[in-house]
């Protein structure tokens, strides 16, 4: 590993993390690769319905490239973590490029078989590569002040949110010039090229595989995914991850529920813009303040006031309100998983941090994808306001048990 640069600022700034010893272009390198998860998502919709003429089969493909590039991820940084980004990432990005690249040759013209492109997108989300952990770990190496460190991970938070708004309009400026499918097969340039910057970096080339984890437990020892969600820290990281995943979920099908009840579909877009302006607004606020209080104090705190949001998201008289109580929402999501990543940072050693990390990442996206399930269940149902508060419960509730734990966990009350 490189030596963390020191970094001797008393008020570090985030042009202080970009200025850290080759940090802005592996940090510029991430954020090309990771443009491409921006954009495949919608794209990949778009060839699938545009090529089978059939939105339950693009659906169904978008199901089956979520699923596995999803679930699949803490597999996948364990790879990494065994074996160094430098050798694990280039195969493993080549072939999701590849597979990226034939769905666009299968797309780009009608008539494709639902049983060929499902078959592409369940072993290409197999092998998504996962740069948002290995930039996070990166990070750990880049800089050693932990401070400092808070602002590179609201920085990270802040710019993959910025991502996940351009993606989608990259994407449109596409499909206006050509077939749906070039948006695929963007993505797929896209995360090679940055996989590749990335891994030429100073700051990868000086990482190998770092002492493996399983060596210190022994042989007798639990698998590793089984020792990892048996840390503290760590349990309570990837369960308020889940939560801010399940709200903003939840959040996406309900804002379109309000908006139509009351006939005022177009206002969803700025909704969702407010959330999103507020979550930047409140990751770059929060990384900017040297708090008193431990991550551990601090991350039941903003899933208890995401969940309040949401409450009060659902009691909005009208659009204009709810725009407001959104971007209030917001500023606690992007806080909030900054302090899940820093927690499970320094809750693991070394030789996990990059699977921390993906199971962090995991729990969002499942959080995300039940909260749409179960919210859609309850829509049609109940009052938009009852399924808010529905969809907020389990935010105040993780809130109260991870407080509770850390409380236990701080007194010296070993929990299993």
């Amino acid at each position: 590993m490189l030596s963390p640069s020191p970094v001797p600022s008393r008020t570090p700034s985030y042009a202080t993390v970009l200025r850290t010893r080759h940090a802005a272009r592996t940090f510029g390198a991430a954020l090309l690769g990771r443009l491409s998860y921006g954009m495949v998502s919608l794209s990949l919709m778009l060839a699938v319905n545009a090529a089978t003429g059939s939105y339950s089969v693009a659906g169904a493909v978008m199901a089956l490239f979520g699923a596995t590039s999803v679930f699949l991820s803490p597999a996948r940084a364990a790879l990494i973590d065994r074996y160094g980004p430098r050798r694990a990432l280039p195969p493993m990005a080549g072939l999701y490029a590849a597979l990226l690249a034939a769905l666009a040759y299968a797309t780009w013209r009608p008539g494709a078989s639902p049983f060929l492109l499902g078959a592409l997108a369940v072993t290409a989300g197999a092998c998504t590569p996962p740069l948002g952990p290995v930039m996070r770990t990166l990070w750990s190496g880049l800089v050693a002040d932990r401070k400092l460190l808070q602002r590179a991970y609201s920085l990270d938070g802040v710019a993959e949110e910025l991502l996940f708004v351009t993606g989608p309009l990259l994407v449109g400026v596409a499909v206006r010039f050509a077939s749906p499918a070039a948006g695929v097969a963007i993505s797929a340039a896209l995360v090679f090229v940055g996989t590749l910057a990335l891994v030429s970096s100073p700051a990868v080339r000086g990482t190998g595989a770092a002492p493996s984890d399983d060596k210190a437990a022994g042989p007798d020892a639990p698998p590793v995914e089984q020792r990892l969600l048996g840390i503290v820290g760590l349990r309570h990281a990837v369960l308020v991850a889940a939560v801010v995943g399940l709200c903003l979920g939840a959040l996406d099908l309900l804002v379109v529920a309000f908006t139509e009840q009351r006939h005022q579909g177009a206002a969803v877009s700025w909704v969702l813009a407010a959330l999103s302006a507020g979550s930047a607004i409140g990751g770059l606020a929060y990384g900017a303040v040297s708090w008193r209080a431990s991550n551990r104090v601090r991350l039941p705190l903003l899933a208890a006031g995401l969940g309040a949001a949401m409450v009060g998201a659902g009691l909005s008289p009208n659009v204009y309100v709810l725009v407001a109580v959104a971007a209030v929402a917001g500023l606690f999501v992007a806080p909030a998983l900054t302090t899940a990543y820093l927690i499970a940072d320094e809750s693991v050693g070394a030789g996990s941090r990059t699977q921390a990390g993906a199971w962090v990442n995991t729990a969002i996206n499942a959080g995300s994808s039940a909260g749409t399930a179960v919210v859609g269940l309850l829509v049609d149902r109940l009052p938009p306001a009852v399924c808010f508060a529905v969809a907020a419960v389990p935010a105040l509730l993780c809130a109260a048990a991870v407080a509770r734990g850390g409380s236990k966990q701080r007194a010296g009350v070993s929990r299993p």
